[in-house]
């Protein structure tokens, strides 16, 4: 489905601000800039991972005033996959990154399987085959990149704007394919995964991305005060070995990490250097695992902390006038509802304090409130104060202290005091919000696919042009040029392509922007405009690449 006809889309979308502002005073402000151009030349992108709209109505709630978000309502997105009317993060990163709907842990990369109603299906040879992403379009089109995270960097979502793999977990090949891409302003977590070392997302093929950060000049920070002191063009913050905490808990647990909008307006600074505008990727990721833990506090954090960075974007924008600022979720996660069993015959009367007053009294999420717990649990009622539990009853204490899963135990105990509801603790296939500002901004009810477009249109490029330019089939290419291609697997963690022909000697190696020529006794290294990627049958390389093979 592209669009709703005009008198539908107007309906729904007056519908829709009409609720996002209910409760709250205040006009609404002009979602477009005061002096638009003909096409934004700067395009920030902004999601906010599993976050469905119960949880942005009950951070309104929370808040006591409206959202940053409320002034861009511009219509709904269908999150659906190329398989199962419930997506997951990855090929929900992919529809929004590349304009193409795929499969269950995919990244930039195309189904194997298509399932959903109303989608063509894939040609056998084309399963897995990369596509380009918006990151990578914006880059051919000479703009600065930015992408911005607070779970690793690798993960799924920011993977779909600047990775491509056949899974998610892939960490290893994502974060190499994300330090040989150029990108010029990198921040978030997932430190690491750029080095060798026996934890479990740190890199098995004894590569040490950090020196080649060095190598690439980037100015690699790792606090808050050094990215904001960086004057630095080219900047890589990796502020966790992992994710970076929670916005409630960072002042307690983590406070030399900056904040999402921060780090936003950091990014911006830097990118809004380069004349030729910049495409810019931000993600507030952890509303979803707070969403999987069914934790109100957590999905509230998060959301807020998100918001804050939306405000910064949209400031910048109007001052601006000429970036599209775009904030979607990629999916809904966890079925919260504000009313739950206790509810059933009082909602009618249920004030809004109800189930606010409850949430108001905890300080952390529970993630955070469980890092202060003693090993001896000696100091469980003051951690469930943290979390809002106060005056534990007798039943509540014994249930905590025998608890097999205390935090899991401790968000059944807020829920139910705040009459809050859960469903799951996976994701849900609702259509969500799309929030959009600016000249030529998206409308109305779209696919996740159709954001992808739109992104490259107001960019000035076709994805399906730039995926031809940057993922050509390796194999097949170089046989049309007479040469012999064989995959070298001697470094399992480090396949490289070698085609051969008389005395010259290609090498692709797999994640790199990297050219290898040997001809004789000479050998030349040479930087191309797209990394290559091997999906474990196929090696892919881009034209510019090709065009070095003569």
């Amino acid at each position: 489905m592209k669009k709703l006809n005009k008198k539908a889309a107007g309906i729904m979308l007056a519908g829709a601000v009409a609720l996002s502002s209910l409760g709250f005073s205040g006009a609404k402000e002009d979602v477009q800039a005061k002096n638009p151009k003909k096409e934004p030349v700067n395009v920030i992108m902004m999601v906010m991972d599993g976050t469905s709209a119960s949880t942005t109505t009950l951070s309104r709630w929370y808040k006591g005033e409206n959202l940053a978000m409320d002034q861009m309502m511009a219509g709904g997105v269908r999150t659906y996959s190329a398989e199962s009317a419930i997506t997951d993060s990855a090929p929900a990163a992919t529809a929004l990154a590349t304009g193409h709907k795929s499969n269950d842990k995919y990244v930039g990369i195309l189904p194997s399987v298509v399932k959903s109603p109303g989608l063509q299906s894939v040609k056998p040879e084309d399963a897995q085959k990369p596509v380009a992403n918006v990151l990578e379009g914006a880059k051919l089109q000479g703009k600065a990149t930015g992408l911005i995270s607070t779970s690793e960097i690798q993960h799924a979502t920011p993977a779909g704007f600047s990775a491509h793999a056949t899974h998610r977990t892939n960490y290893g090949d994502i974060a190499e394919q994300q330090v040989y891409q150029g990108i010029d302003v990198v921040l978030g977590g997932g430190k690491e995964s750029l080095a060798p070392s026996t934890s479990k997302n740190a890199r098995k093929d004894g590569e040490n991305l950090l020196n080649v950060l060095d190598k690439k000049k980037y100015d690699f920070v790792q606090s808050r005060d050094e990215l904001l002191e960086s004057a630095s063009n080219k900047i890589w913050g990796s502020f966790a070995s992992g994710a970076l905490a929670y916005d409630f808990d960072r002042e307690t647990t983590q406070p030399s990490q900056p904040t999402l909008a921060e780090m936003t307006v950091k990014a911006i600074e830097m990118l809004n250097k380069d004349k030729d505008g910049f495409f810019l990727f931000v993600e507030g990721s952890k509303v979803d695992w707070a969403a999987h833990a069914n934790d109100p506090i957590g999905m509230i954090s998060d959301t807020l902390a998100f918001d804050d960075a939306v405000k910064e974007a949209i400031e910048f924008a109007k001052k601006d006038g000429n970036t599209m600022v775009i904030a979607v979720t990629d999916h809904g996660n966890s079925g919260l509802s504000m009313g739950n069993v206790n509810t059933n015959s009082s909602y009618p009367e249920t004030p809004v304090s109800t189930y606010i007053d409850p949430l108001k009294k905890a300080k952390m999420t529970v993630e955070g409130a469980l890092s202060q717990l003693k090993e001896d649990k000696s100091n469980l009622k003051n951690v469930s104060a943290l979390y809002g539990l106060d005056n534990l009853t007798d039943e509540e204490l014994k249930t905590l202290t025998a608890s097999q899963n205390i935090g899991s135990d401790m968000s059944k105990m807020l829920a139910e005091r705040a009459n809050i509801g859960f469903t799951t603790g996976g994701h849900t296939g609702e259509d969500v919000f799309l929030y959009s500002y600016g000249p030529s901004r998206p409308t109305g009810l779209v696919e996740n696919t159709d954001i992808a477009k739109k992104m490259a249109e107001v960019m000035n490029f076709d994805l399906r042009k730039v995926s031809e330019k940057l993922y050509t089939n390796a194999e097949e290419a170089l046989t049309k040029k007479g040469y012999t291609a064989r995959v070298d697997v001697a470094d399992s963690s480090n396949p490289v392509l070698v085609a051969v022909k008389g005395n010259e000697t290609i090498e692709f190696p797999v994640n790199k922007n990297i050219v290898i020529q040997k001809s004789g006794k000479s050998t030349k290294e040479n930087e191309v405009n797209a990394v290559t990627v091997y999906n474990g049958k196929d090696f892919y390389i881009s034209e510019q690449a090709l065009k070095l093979v003569k």
